[in-house]
């Protein structure tokens, strides 16, 4: 119905983009905390944060296209061979995909009837969606989950970035932990309220993490004495 809100349109964008917003807070943050357990100096603790920062985006980035590059590679395969086969033997094609919804709950008159119209309609694109379960909200788009990713890494890693470089050293450790804390179970939050899925959960479970990481980067720093 018109006005209804729809959540599957946002798959691909907000995965890529709470996963980046996630990792670049939480690994930068960790990566400050651990590297002022073991070494209080401001410039040291800076350059692993821009380092963390700019490195961490980059491999976002490519990450992210590589995974879903293959994705999309196989989504091709898959429609080029259901391509091929609706143009050597479509006559079988249209009675699988009127078995299809017969499986699905239909009588084979109707389902006959709506594998007509659907085939005359979009032949390939009635067979991605019910035979290989290819939608086009879902679609691999490598790009699109690179910047994103990319994007909100750099967007999640610019908070303790800057707090390095503005909090007084005796209060920067606690002070980027409990900003991320806070940073942390706001985007929880938000990503559980884009998913439709309950807000306290989607906070409290990405602050744990996000605090576990934190206390053993900390833990490391300060039992090894070295950038970690």
């Amino acid at each position: 119905m018109p006005g209804e809100l729809h959540r599957g349109d946002r798959i691909g964008w907000l995965r890529a983009a709470v996963l980046g917003a996630n990792d670049g807070l939480i690994s930068t943050s960790s990566l400050v905390v651990g590297v002022a357990a073991a070494e209080p100096d401001r410039a040291a603790i800076l350059l692993a944060a821009v380092a963390g920062l700019a490195a961490g985006a980059l491999s976002m980035a490519a990450g992210e296209y590589v995974s879903v590059s293959s994705q999309a590679d196989t989504e091709n395969a898959d429609l080029s061979r259901e391509r091929g086969e609706l143009a050597e033997t479509p006559e079988a094609e249209h009675a699988e995909l009127a078995q299809i919804y017969v499986s699905r709950g239909l009588t084979p008159e109707l389902a006959r009837q709506v594998a007509d119209h659907l085939t005359a309609h979009d032949a390939l694109g009635a067979h991605a969606r019910d035979e290989l379960g290819i939608h086009e909200l879902t679609r691999a788009r490598p790009i699109q989950a690179a910047v994103a990713s990319a994007a909100s890494f750099a967007v999640g890693a610019a908070p303790p970035a800057i707090l390095a470089a503005v909090l007084p050293m005796p209060v920067l450790s606690p002070g980027i932990v409990g900003v991320t804390l806070v940073l942390l179970a706001a985007l929880g939050g938000v990503a559980a309220h884009l998913g439709g899925a309950p807000l306290t959960r989607g906070a409290l479970r990405v602050a744990f993490w996000g605090a576990v990481a934190m206390g053993c980067t900390a833990l490391v720093g300060r039992l090894f004495g070295a950038v970690v």
